[in-house]
């Protein structure tokens, strides 16, 4: 019990010092361009490879031919064109990947 009690201390204050350390280090001054780079690219790019890793194992040669994930693809992509909400175009999509690989 004890162990698990530091193990949870522990993650709770490495966890409290990640969010913590931008606000201590960059208070005061600009943050680098890097950062900013990183900033502004990186979730377009772990979007990407999620979308591309999701469509890999879909066998598009055989019934039901893809159909349930393509359209849920599309329909999240629309979805989010539309609403601009992340939840509502995940939920979307979701919903409608679930119903169509039951009713196909």
């Amino acid at each position: 019990m004890t162990r698990l009690f530091a193990i949870v201390v522990i993650m709770t204050l490495v966890t409290f010092f990640t969010r913590a350390v931008p606000f201590l280090f960059f208070s005061r001054t600009k943050p680098p361009a890097f950062l900013d780079y990183l900033q502004r690219y990186i979730p377009p790019v772990v979007m990407t490879i999620l979308v591309f890793a999701s469509y890999k194992d879909i066998e598009f040669t055989q019934t039901p031919f893809g159909i349930p994930a393509a359209a849920a693809g599309v329909l999240t992509a629309l979805l989010h064109i539309w609403k601009r909400n992340v939840l509502v175009s995940i939920a979307g999509g979701t919903a409608v990947y679930m119903v169509l690989i039951r009713v196909l």
